[in-house]
């Protein structure tokens, strides 16, 4: 019986994840239209679009130990398309800065990584989550075999990136960064022994 309600719960959670991620953009797309977004709308939305990339990349950390303390394997089925959110909500971070920010300035943006270190390290967690990206398409994880896991152990990296890039950031206040940042090294902790194995494979 547990068997047989796990598979349908698994698929229902991953329509939520979908339904979830989805939602708030679609609020965002209501509140610029509605001009709810402040005073400084442009840096709201940067802030709001990187906000919701953390919170999903924390939820994506979240489920492997959750399914091995509740023995459910099937959660783990929830990898994938909360994974695959984060990427596209910290593109849009990304992409709402470049073009709303800097105006698609190439040369400022060069510079811009060169003189801000915070950029450049959520740039650097912004490639990294591409490429976990792109090597999650089934086709190219069969091919990958054992060194697909060993690549997306890469994750534990842009947790720490982005944390660090989150709190070197933010202008004045270190209350939320340290929060989220606390949140990750819990989470981190709380998968020790995967990031000692992971740590350990490339030795």
């Amino acid at each position: 019986m547990t068997g047989q309600w796990k598979k349908p719960a698994a698929s229902g959670l991953q329509v939520a994840v979908h339904i979830g991620a989805l939602l708030p953009l679609l609020w965002l797309s209501v509140a610029i239209t509605d001009g709810r977004l402040g005073g400084d709308p442009v840096k709201e939305l940067i802030h709001y679009l990187g906000m919701g990339a953390i919170r999903l990349l924390l939820l994506t950390l979240l489920v492997s130990p959750l399914a091995k303390a509740v023995h459910v394997g099937q959660l783990n089925r929830l990898r994938r398309p909360l994974g695959l959110w984060c990427f596209a909500w910290a593109t849009l971070h990304f992409a709402a800065w470049l073009a709303l920010d800097l105006g698609l300035d190439w040369s400022l943006i060069g510079a811009e990584l060169v003189k801000r270190t915070y950029i450049l390290l959520g740039f650097s967690a912004w490639l990294v989550l591409l490429m976990l990206a792109v090597t999650s398409i089934p086709a190219l994880l069969k091919q990958m075999g054992r060194n697909w896991k060993k690549l997306h152990g890469l994750l534990y990296l842009v947790v720490i990136l982005a944390c660090w890039h989150f709190w070197w950031s933010v202008k004045s206040g270190w209350i939320e960064p340290a929060v989220y940042t606390a949140v990750a090294l819990a989470l981190l902790a709380w998968r020790y022994q995967a990031v000692a194995r992971w740590a350990r494979s490339f030795r």
